[in-house]
């Protein structure tokens, strides 16, 4: 759970003087609780921080707070003395006639009228502070409180930057391990490399013409494994690559001549050959890919990946839901209660061979959606999902718990996202501040913050959703919108990268899912390339520790099989993981804490340990530290006799728990 820590706050409430009428005449104040007689100052707050506009709005008052330290500011009017009061805030940076918006709200009281607006403040900087009349001019009481900033919110800085196309990815195009920014038309890419130094570089790359600009969606991928990223452009009309040469200064330009109705657009090694293939939605006729051979040929196929003979697909990410070390596909559809093209889809990945189990899992509904957002929200080791939804026609946002591969739960009730007024088309989620639980961001320009129990708290931000990753290298994953990059300004949390260079699989390791063990348990990650609808976000696997000083384990799960276990990394950095060069190295744990008997084993393990670890996940590893079986411990049992005769190492997982052994199998 959270830990908020007080760091002060006044005990009695002030009345304010009448001198805050301005931003000019602003009244200093500090933490502590104070009362408004009246809303009646004649300057109004502009711009509008919070939701609703400017409306009726005519008056304000205005307050000056000066930040003492790096600390969370939280502003509430959902105080005793405020009962009845419909308030509004805005929380501002900058001098008066130029403020840029920091945080506002509306209505996130508990009496759903009252105002509660946070944000992270920079030592010495002064923020202005303003209520206005929007709904009402009555008195009121409010609070301002200073708390530790581990666990909690933080806040984006705009940066103006100068780019050539409006469809946008964050990544890594020159495999120098930063990520870059990059913005592409039909003749030109324009590439804002992160320089090592700080700041950007700028090239433009002309192109010849694409045939399909990337109109609907953008992805990025290494398809040829030179070092350098390739692009895959999708429009309303078919589908274009632009394939990187030897040094990443120029681009050729193919495009596929078959009809694509193209919507989101992935890399991922389908087929599971170590070659990274490519994935297109198609709204209207069934799915289409394009399997690589790894000599430079891109093969089309249209069908056995969501065949819905009508289309419907938008939103297409793959995700290992099951833990079974293959990739399976999430199709997010638009259409509603029109069937079967509304009903979303769960495309479960069996040796190459999809198969629909929405309906047996629990996420066939047709809630309308451009987009999913999957990760480990609950940190119990698999992968849970929220429908986000594009209309409220049909319900609206669904947040399903994982409930071991078999099974979803709705726990949309209560979770924040069952009075979550907004809707869009893009959700993605992320750490946005570095504290152990995944985040989501999506409509209403505001990240929900993950309260470690399958809650969301809203907060809202001055960016719109768009490309993702750290683009100064902070660890703080930045956002990029049209011409503004929105710098995280971060907070004390710690964090750790994890950047996977693949040699069997696929070279950017897309399709592996990493794992990160430290005292407050287990976090996962799967590789990706392309989440939500439009934008491509870093492929880096990024993991926030909150206050944890010390990394125990980090597991990387690679499409080949392979495994590589890594003890103790250096937190605060980017740690560089090359398929195969760390290889079962992980030593055994105390005999007292997990045995295993027969030893040489011929059928079954019989597994016991100190803990409880009934229902653990069972990794087994061969001597190269392929993969070879993956399974839940039942009965405290594992059945290895389809292996052959060798060395093996098995992993039991669970909690915050990593135990290993080594057996012979006969």
């Amino acid at each position: 759970m959270k830990k908020t820590v007080i760091l002060s706050i006044a005990l009695s409430a002030a009345t304010i003087g009448s001198a805050q009428n301005s931003c000019s005449t602003a009244i200093q104040v500090g933490a502590g609780s104070y009362v408004v007689s009246a809303v009646d100052g004649s300057e109004i707050p502009d711009p509008i921080c919070a939701q609703n506009g400017q409306g009726n709005t005519t008056a304000s008052e205005w307050y000056a707070f000066t930040a003492t330290g790096i600390n969370t500011i939280t502003v509430s009017t959902d105080l005793p003395g405020s009962q009845g009061v419909d308030t509004r805030v805005h929380v501002y940076s900058g001098l008066c006639g130029s403020l840029t918006c920091v945080a506002g709200d509306d209505d996130s009281g508990s009496s759903g009228n009252t105002s509660l607006a946070s944000w992270n403040s920079i030592t010495g900087v002064t923020y202005l502070i303003a209520f206005d009349n929007r709904w009402s001019s009555a008195g009121f009481h409010f609070s301002i409180t200073e708390t530790d900033p581990i666990n909690t919110m933080i806040n984006f800085t705009p940066q103006a930057v100068s780019v050539s196309g409006s469809s946008l990815a964050v990544v890594d195009m020159d495999g120098d391990g930063l990520d870059d920014l990059v913005a592409v038309t039909s003749t030109n890419i324009n590439i804002h490399h992160q320089q090592a130094t700080g700041g950007f570089l700028s090239t433009n790359i002309t192109t010849t013409t694409a045939d399909y600009p990337a109109s609907w969606s953008l992805a990025a991928g290494d398809l040829d494994d030179n070092g350098f990223r390739d692009l895959m452009y999708g429009s309303g009309s078919g589908v274009t690559f632009m394939i990187a040469n030897e040094d990443g200064t120029a681009f050729t330009e193919v495009s596929s001549p078959d009809y694509i109705f193209t919507q989101r657009t992935n890399f991922i090694d389908i087929n599971n050959d170590g070659n990274l293939d490519a994935f297109a939605c198609h709204d209207v006729e069934p799915n289409c890919y394009f399997l690589n051979d790894g000599n430079g040929t891109l093969t089309f196929y249209q069908g056995g990946i969501g065949d819905t003979p009508n289309g419907g697909n938008y939103g297409s990410l793959w995700v290992d839901y099951d833990n079974d070390g293959d990739a399976d596909c999430f199709i997010s559809k638009c259409r509603g209660a029109q069937q079967p093209s509304g009903i979303n889809q769960l495309l479960q990945n069996n040796n190459g061979v999809f198969s629909d189990v929405a309906p047996m899992v629990g996420l066939a509904d047709n809630t309308q959606t451009w987009s999913s957002a999957w990760g480990d929200f609950d940190n119990d080791g698999d992968m849970d999902v929220l429908v986000g939804a594009s209309s409220f026609q049909n319900g609206g946002h669904q947040l399903m718990r994982n409930d071991g591969f078999t099974t979803f739960t709705e726990v949309t009730p209560g979770s924040g996202y069952d009075v979550f007024p907004s809707v869009g088309h893009e959700h993605v989620t992320y750490d946005f501040n570095n504290d152990g639980w995944l985040d989501v961001m999506g409509a209403g320009n505001t990240i929900m913050f993950n309260n470690g129990n399958m809650t969301f708290t809203p907060s809202s931000v001055p960016a719109g959703i768009g490309a993702m990753g750290d683009l100064n290298n902070d660890g703080f994953w930045d956002i990029v919108n049209g011409g503004t990059i929105y710098m995280n300004n971060g907070n004390n949390n710690n964090y750790l990268k994890v950047r996977t260079i693949g040699t069997v699989s696929n070279l950017d390791g897309i399709g592996a899912r990493v794992e990160v063990m430290t005292a407050q348990g287990m976090q996962i990650r799967d590789v990706r390339a392309g989440e939500g609808f439009r934008y491509m976000s870093s492929i880096v696997a990024h993991f926030g520790l909150g206050n944890a000083e010390e990394i125990m384990d980090v597991i990387v799960r690679w499409p080949s099989g392979i495994v590589d276990h890594i003890m103790t990394p250096t937190i605060n950095g980017t740690l560089t993981v090359v398929e195969g060069a760390h290889p079962v190295g992980i030593d055994e744990n105390d005999a007292a804490d997990l045995n295993i008997f027969p030893n040489p084993v011929q059928d079954v393990l019989q597994v016991t340990a100190a803990t409880d670890i009934s229902n653990a996940i069972v990794h087994v590893l061969d001597a190269s530290g392929k993969l070879v079986l993956n399974a839940n411990l039942i009965n405290g049992r594992v059945d290895v006799s389809k292996l052959t005769a060798g060395a093996y190492t098995v992993t039991i997982t669970k909690d915050k728990t990593v135990l290993v052994r080594k057996f012979t199998k006969e």
